[in-house]
């Protein structure tokens, strides 16, 4: 497995020079900032990331207003109490997309954070305090408690919330059989130790941040 110094001057010479690499990285929010995140903004960025989920992320950004209308602001206590006949009602709304099991899937996920409301008092604090050297211990509690959270779905919502995270796209995993760290693209919970431990080590020999060492493997790669 490559040091970290030798895949950032990969991905600087694919890409620009390190100046460059620099720029195009995410900014990840502190542990206070995430906590300081409303629970209804958790919800509705699960809600945006499922309904993109296979879709034109355009289209879903373009009517998000409309999504914000119909869904009460994702209110979660709203939310995890829709009635059928609500959800029937946003089967008919033209503000939002019309996809039945996506629209369930939003009362389903808003019970999700309600449980994580009473377990840790917030959403936020559970999602700002989960270690991030155990990031595929989150992602399997998303996977199993909430709906339609696996995969990269759950990564990228980790992703644009400010969540230290990793997105194993085709380029990052390409980077990481290139380097051994796995034989093909990462599915079991064995290949996903691996991968957790990989970046974990990168973290401690560089001093960057996990989402940022996910974005220089995927620079990092041939394409």
């Amino acid at each position: 497995m490559d040091d970290f110094d030798s895949i950032f001057e990969r991905a600087a010479a694919r890409h620009g020079g390190a100046g460059a690499v620099e720029e195009r990285l995410y900014k990840v929010k502190s542990t206070r900032q995430l906590k300081a995140i409303k629970d209804d903004r958790w919800l509705a960025e699960i809600a945006k990331r499922v309904f993109q989920a296979g879709f034109v992320w355009k289209i879903i950004e373009a009517k998000w207003p409309g999504f914000e209308e119909a869904f009460g602001q994702f209110d979660v206590q709203y939310l995890a109490h829709l009635s059928d006949d609500d959800i029937d009602n946003l089967l008919s709304d033209t503000r939002i997309v019309r996809n039945g099991q996506k629209i369930i899937a939003v009362r389903d996920n808003a019970i999700f954070l309600t449980k994580l409301q009473q377990e840790h008092g917030s959403v936020a604090r559970f999602f700002a305090e989960w270690p991030s050297d155990d990031l595929i211990g989150l992602l399997e509690v998303m996977k199993k408690r909430g709906s339609r959270l696996g995969g990269m779905t759950g990564c990228y919502f980790l992703r644009f919330m400010g969540k230290e995270s990793f997105i194993l796209s085709r380029d990052v995993n390409a980077a990481l059989i290139g380097m051994g760290v796995v034989d093909k693209a990462p599915t079991s919970k064995a290949a996903l130790q691996k991968v957790q431990a990989a970046f974990n080590k990168w973290k401690e020999e560089s001093g960057h941040n996990i989402t940022h060492i996910s974005q220089v493997l995927a620079m990092s790669a041939d394409g």
